[in-house]
């Protein structure tokens, strides 16, 4: 025992009858992945605690081991200490349960599964259903959107197909929250790309559990309706807006600006959800199938909406100016059509790309969203940066361009395990530099008072997408033979992510709806959507009226702005599936081009 957790021990005083309580990820864990619960008292400890797991089919004890070193988080829970149950050396598969004996009483955890790649395959086919489900085919939509009118014009486009943008809102975003430039989340354009990504990175799995077929004809299907929303002059449409009306017909082709106002400013830039449409576009092409288009459609598509954003794009960036996320998505629209074509132009603005956001890096690890001092903060993408990174190296051979890259990587994956652990952060949930009053600050979730205006929710898919980015990039950057094939504090500190949606958080709650012990309430939307099994909620905030995001909250009901936490969004299921998905890849197969 370490002398210091021993003098802690000593030096707290009173001891206090408060039931623990016991944190955990309720769907599962990977073998060999890291595993760790946190296990809550109520302040005043006065020794050492061992826990146990329990195999639920046996009853039997199947590990012991110690908790670790209790931690304070005065920021979300004052006069608490919470204390980390690590397991990771444990990888029989089987059902448990995490046990502890406190003031003689036994409490245990809700049952979890280990497993080979048993979150993957626990929740991929639930997954592809919510994305099923969440398809715009009610006759309703099909007949509206057939004909869908253009905002200030009585021209009509058909904007059949894509995904209703979540569980209260069936409007259909490429992106949305252009006009506040730093935020724009990648939506639709994303989820295909996700789709694409994950069924070449485990099509053995897939096909195995019967899946793979149910996942190409999604990822088809989200390719189908791209294709229709790009426009004859070269740019994508960037949403299609219900106005919150129960009628089909009330929804317009739109630009979108903040409490709901619409514009005709609907075309995307690389920012606004045109550069992941073009990526995902150009890497479909290359499975030679066929959706109600063909391949070779695919990749013209994605060809027009390049070379038109080479001469446009920031006439339709609201501020006129490229900034970080022009550059991370440009970057995967590039480098997808050069692994396409192998052609020297996308080569050439692949590299370019990679470029800017090396020059983006500072310092201190964190990247620039602008020319100004502003750092990058994101609450969905904020591991594409990273991402998009990686999946260049997958094409990109030499090592005058390599290098760079590979080091911005390094810094960008360094930096978040640093920022994250700069304070007692038992749950090790993400944190990020922002600005926030003109100064750089550490938190755990983005300001309440941004550019947006209004725009704060749960950041489930933030915390998909740096998890992705930490297993992706760790592969590239410090490769190892040991868990995902990088690093063993970067595969904890992915796990971690990944748990706290799946229950292992302050408020016990398991946002992959349908799954663990505790769930958001359903939600109804119009023409028949809502709430699906294998949805991810929005999730945890900052403390609601903080304006610096600290603090902490979820609320069930909140008059009306409850969605804040319990909406499902299609990107937070986006990237958890990324992040799964590339959890059971091979790791020797994490920087191969892909083929279907």
């Amino acid at each position: 025992m370490n002398k210091l957790y021993t003098i802690v021990l000593l030096l707290i005083a009173a001891y206090v009858k408060a039931a623990p309580v016991i944190y955990v990820n309720q769907i599962g864990f990977d073998s060999k992945s890291p595993k760790m619960a946190v296990v809550q008292f109520d302040s005043k400890l006065t020794k050492p605690f061992a826990f146990t797991l329990v195999n639920v089919a046996t009853g039997k004890v199947a590990f012991t081991g110690m908790l670790n070193e209790p931690q304070t988080i005065t920021d979300w829970a004052p006069g608490k200490l919470f204390m980390q149950a690590d397991f990771t050396p444990f990888s029989s598969a089987g059902k448990y349960k995490l046990r502890i004996v406190y003031d003689k009483v036994t409490y245990t955890s809700y049952p979890f599964v280990i497993g080979e790649n048993a979150v993957t395959r626990q929740t991929l086919s639930s997954i592809i259903h919510y994305y099923n489900k969440q398809r715009a085919t009610t006759p309703g939509e099909l007949a509206a959107d057939a004909k869908m009118q253009l905002f200030g014009s009585n021209e009509r486009v058909d904007m059949r197909g894509g995904w209703c943008d979540a569980s209260g809102d069936v409007s259909k975003y490429f992106s949305h929250l252009a006009y506040a430039n730093y935020f724009s989340p990648q939506q639709i354009p994303l989820v295909t790309w996700s789709m694409v990504s994950a069924s070449e990175a485990i099509p053995q799995l897939l096909t195995k559990w019967k899946l793979k077929d149910s996942l190409d004809n999604e990822a088809l299907y989200g390719a189908d309706y791209m294709v229709r929303a790009l426009s004859k002059d070269g740019y994508f449409y960037m949403i299609v807006f219900s106005y919150f009306n129960k009628d089909p017909n009330a929804r317009r082709v739109v630009g979108l600006l903040a409490n709901s106002v619409t514009t005709n400013q609907y075309q995307c830039a690389f920012r606004e959800g045109g550069g992941m449409a073009i990526a995902a576009l150009a890497r479909i092409s290359q499975w030679k199938k066929k959706g109600e288009f063909t391949s070779d459609q695919y990749l013209d598509a994605a060809k027009r909406g390049f070379a038109h954003l080479l001469q446009n794009n920031t006439k339709y960036d609201d501020d006129g100016k490229e900034n970080i996320i022009d550059d991370y998505c440009a970057l995967m629209a590039a480098t997808e059509l050069w692994i396409a074509t192998n052609e020297d132009q996308y080569r050439d603005e692949a590299r370019k790309r990679a470029a800017n956001l090396s020059k983006r890096m500072t310092p201190d690890g964190y990247f620039l969203s602008n020319d100004k001092g502003r750092p990058f903060f994101h609450a969905s993408d904020a591991g594409l940066p990273v991402v998009a990174l990686t999946r260049y190296l997958a094409k990109e051979k030499d090592i005058t361009y390599r290098d760079p890259a590979l080091r911005t990587i390094k810094q960008a994956l360094d930096y978040n395990l640093a920022v994250t652990g700069r304070v007692s952060n038992p749950f090790g949930y993400a944190r990020q530099s922002f600005l926030f009053n003109g100064k750089v600050k550490d938190g755990f979730f983005i300001p309440h008072e941004n550019e947006t205006g209004w725009w704060w929710q749960g950041e489930n898919a933030r915390l998909g997408s740096l998890a992705a980015a930490a297993i992706l990039g760790g592969r590239v950057a410090y490769p190892s033979p040991g868990t995902w094939g990088t690093k063993a504090t970067l595969a904890a500190y992915a796990s971690q992510q990944l748990s706290w949606i799946m229950g292992c958080n302050p408020y016990d709650m398991c946002f992959v709806y349908g799954f663990g012990k505790n769930n958001v309430p359903y939600m109804q939307s119009n023409y028949g959507h809502g709430s699906e099994r294998g949805g991810i909620s929005n999730g945890i905030t900052g403390k609601n009226g903080s304006a610096d995001g600290s603090g902490i909250d979820f609320k069930k009901e909140a008059a009306g702005d409850e969605w804040r936490w319990t909406e499902q969004w299609i990107p937070h299921a986006a990237w958890f599936l990324q992040a799964v998905a590339v959890m059971a890849q091979p790791a020797d197969l994490s920087t191969t081009t892909g083929s279907n």
